[in-house]
């Protein structure tokens, strides 16, 4: 499944796994929601609620589009957070792994706290 993610400033598409997250996510969209930022990562609610899966992580590579289950948000790191070591990106807690991003992550440094952003699947 493949996703755009669209703010003011942007956009990108995402390539998701089928899981059971990407599966309610699929449910929800398209979805429109207001954008957080923590450090280098972007995160933005959408309204549903699924449990944390066996292979959720808490450190992951930038451009992982992961769900944040503590938050019932997708969470799109980029780069370090306020509780990474380094420059690794650690996420608040354990996230559900949904895919990656399919260009830049950088990209998502345009972003601004308070910044549209709208989800859509993007048609085969």
């Amino acid at each position: 499944m493949q996703i755009r993610i669209s703010w003011p400033a942007g956009h990108l598409t995402a390539t998701l796994e089928d899981t059971p997250t990407t599966q309610a996510l699929h449910k929800a969209l398209p979805l429109s929601a207001t954008a957080n930022t923590w450090g280098e990562e972007v995160y933005f609610d959408t309204g549903i609620s699924v449990d944390r899966e066996p292979d959720a992580q808490q450190v992951v590579e930038p451009g992982t589009v992961a769900f944040w289950t503590d938050g019932d948000a997708l969470a799109l790191p980029y780069g370090p957070t306020p509780i990474s070591r380094g420059d690794e990106c650690r996420l608040a807690s354990p996230c559900n792994l949904l895919g990656t991003l399919d260009d830049d992550p950088r990209k998502l440094a345009t972003v601004r706290s308070g910044d549209p952003i709208r989800v859509e699947l993007v048609a085969d």
